[in-house]
């Protein structure tokens, strides 16, 4: 997981004067290392400054997958997918990295939302090595006490939450059971589903060219949703199918899909940035993200990554860059890279080892 931190001076888009950036640090997540790493960005180079270790079992890996950053700066969380016997939620104090507090979840915890009061934390449990189908469970952790307030059942591997920007409404992507969930904030009751493809498990087949029923996995028609992010205005829903290779942008009134936005093969994170211009989607298997545009809902560019599984995206404060976590492959390294908006061009990468993932922006005051 990395701190990266920028003060930089950047050119106003389309004139020669400068302005100073916001101060903002970001943090990624190590999985395959169970360690946190900083970096520096100045709007030219990217630097490593230190790596902090966390996990608790010397001899395994505990797999830190995602981080997110509380509404008031002071503290950021991390889903640490083994322990003993299930995964956990960790709260670190920003100044100092020091650990404030630990919750129990369940069977490997991947993302993490917070609501924006920074009270409560949903966290999806996807269970990647367990046997499917199975109903998975979306945790609820209290926050100031690290207190677990529930596990609801949910579907068959959740990945994706976010709460939107309201703090009423919680939606969650569920890959295998191919469906986008609504959780209530307020009863924390799941209230809605909506059906994002066919699934990937066993379906009952049709008369094939043997004229008898058989069974098999319709896989052609399935999204696999992998994430789902909330627009700034709270009035779309952005869903990542890693199967279909698009984008769906659904109406939160409704859960109606509005626009399938075709993207790179294997679309796995998708995240607007803080103006709502733009719509970032990771391609897994095609070792390049979609820069989307929000307002025509149409693929802008799609940017060559360095590596070849870009995982997560986010922004800095003023929309002006994104970074984009990308996972190792063997003993080559991951990276963290620099994508300016302005230029739709990569501009700068660092190596980051052991399985980079999940990724998120700190706004300093």
């Amino acid at each position: 997981m990395a701190l990266l931190w920028a003060a930089a001076w950047v050119g106003v888009a389309g004139g020669g004067e400068a302005q100073q950036a916001v101060h903002y640090r970001i943090y990624v997540s190590s999985e395959s290392g169970d360690i946190v790493s900083q970096l520096s960005w100045d709007g030219t180079a990217l630097k490593t400054l230190k790596t902090v270790p966390v996990g608790i079992m010397p001899t395994d890996i505990d797999g830190p997958h995602n981080v997110t950053v509380s509404p008031d700066g002071k503290f950021y969380y991390v889903t640490i997918a083994h322990g003993t016997p299930y995964g956990s939620l960790w709260k670190m104090a920003v100044d100092g990295d020091t650990l404030v507090g630990r919750a129990p979840v369940e069977m490997f915890p991947t993302t993490i939302s917070l609501t924006p009061d920074g009270d409560l934390a949903f966290v999806a449990n996807s269970d990647f090595h367990g046997d499917h189908p199975r109903m998975n469970v979306v945790s609820v952790v209290y926050t100031p006490q690290m207190i677990p307030v529930t596990s609801l059942p949910a579907c068959d591997m959740p990945h994706g939450v976010k709460v939107n920007h309201a703090g009423t409404r919680v939606y969650v992507s569920c890959m295998n059971s191919d469906e986008v969930l609504e959780i209530d904030r307020a009863s924390l009751a799941i209230t809605r589903r909506r059906r994002t493809g066919v699934g990937m498990l066993p379906q009952a087949m049709p008369m094939g060219h043997g004229g008898a029923k058989g069974r098999g996995v319709t896989v052609h028609d399935a999204c696999s949703p992998t994430f789902v992010s909330v627009a700034p205005d709270d009035r779309r829903l952005y869903v990542a199918c890693n199967h279909s290779d698009e984008l769906l942008v659904l109406d939160p009134a409704t859960l109606e899909v509005v626009q399938q936005v075709a993207t790179g093969h294997g679309a796995y994170n998708v995240e607007p940035s803080p103006d709502g211009k733009w719509v970032i989607v990771t391609n897994k298997k095609d070792q390049s993200v979609s820069l989307i545009d929000a307002a025509t809902l149409t693929e802008a560019a799609r940017i060559p990554t360095t590596k070849p599984f870009p995982h997560g995206v986010t922004y800095s404060p003023d929309s002006r860059y994104a970074f984009v976590s990308q996972e190792s492959k063997g003993v080559d390294p991951g990276a963290v890279s620099v994508i300016d908006l302005v230029t739709k061009t990569s501009v700068a990468s660092i190596p980051v080892p052991l399985q980079p993932t999940g990724i998120t922006t700190l706004r300093l005051p």
